[in-house]
């Protein structure tokens, strides 16, 4: 039986740093990501991909707002199933383009992901949405429209929104099925379109659902021996933007707790991945191989598959189990 690879594909790795967030930008971002997956195919992995829709949705919603008086206005879980269809085809033609009959198919599935209605996360929105903004402009959104913006990471202030913990891919023996006879899947896109369990059947929860969470419950559940988070920036860091930074490229989970409880991963940006990552690995069986990676869509297959040659460093950061055969 083939290994699996869940790739958690982050919103920013389709809308890269300086871009305007165009369809032919990321077309081209999600090409790059497709060469990698061509890669870990051809030497037997099968994939599932979790995409990522901060920008995406928070661009979706302000498009919202400022046609109020001639369209209803949806509700953010509804903005969530958009983006699931919209950046689960983009990233479908670019597999098709690239990987075209080495693979079974390439399938978008829309899943819902059950959450607790009691959840504190509602009490408390965190996840980061949307473009960036001048503190001005943001005290302003904050007062018409009564968005909760923070600062995001010294990058300017995002709106935030609720982002309760997954339980669940409601799809997901369905996606272990698609897997296993040889289809590429994208599940769970954003998150999941958050449910609530209601006498038997489910209903949408105005929130959005921290990817790399929902990526580490998909990977849990169809078996997946790498969970790889693939974003913008092709390593972790640790004192990022001090004079004492260092690029990490292997740390255990022991390791990566001490980091998250110094502060070292803010919560908008590297701690999910990170937290997510610790889960994934502590979580798996005995004897198991798991390990979660975190690095960029060119960097996957050398992560992954650890054929980085001689050039040290020329991969992402790997997170291993605290104990146990070193990676």
């Amino acid at each position: 039986m083939a290994e699996i690879a869940v790739l958690a594909l982050g919103g920013n790795a389709l809308i890269r740093e300086n871009e305007r967030g165009t369809i032919d930008e990321q077309y081209a971002n999600a090409m790059a990501m497709a060469k990698s997956v061509r890669s870990l195919i051809r030497k037997g992995w099968r994939i599932a991909i979790v995409h990522g829709n901060g920008p995406q949705v928070g661009n979706l919603a302000i498009q919202q707002a400022e046609s109020i008086d001639l369209v209803p206005a949806q509700p953010l879980f509804a903005l969530g199933a958009m983006t699931q269809g919209a950046v689960g085809s983009l990233i479908c033609l670019a597999l098709h383009e690239v990987c075209r009959d080495e693979i079974a198919g390439a399938v978008s599935v829309i899943t819902h992901v059950e959450v607790d209605p009691d959840d504190p996360a509602f009490d408390n929105p965190t996840k980061p949405i949307g473009p960036f903004f001048s503190a001005e402009l943001a005290a302003g959104l904050t007062e018409s429209r009564g968005w909760t913006m923070v600062d995001d990471a010294g990058r300017g202030h995002r709106r935030v929104v609720p982002s309760p913990t997954p339980l669940a891919p409601v799809e997901a023996a369905a996606i272990a099925t698609l897997i296993d006879v040889g289809y590429v899947v994208v599940a769970a896109g954003g998150g999941g379109i958050p449910v609530a369990a209601d006498n038997g059947t489910y209903r949408g929860v105005d929130a959005v659902i921290d990817k790399d969470f929902a990526a580490e419950r998909l990977a849990d559940a169809s078996g997946a021996t790498v969970l790889a988070m693939v974003t913008g920036v092709p390593n972790v860091k640790i004192n990022f933007g001090t004079p004492e930074e260092e690029t990490v490229y292997n740390m255990t989970t022991d390791e990566a707790r001490v980091h998250l409880d110094n502060g070292q991963f803010p919560a908008g940006s590297m701690g999910p991945k990170i937290s997510a990552a610790v889960q994934f690995v502590d979580g798996a069986p005995p004897e198991s191989a798991r390990f979660a990676a975190i690095t960029t869509p060119e960097l996957v297959y050398a992560t992954v598959g650890n054929a980085y040659g001689v050039i040290q460093g020329h991969r992402g950061t790997k997170i291993k189990p605290a104990k146990g055969t070193a990676l």
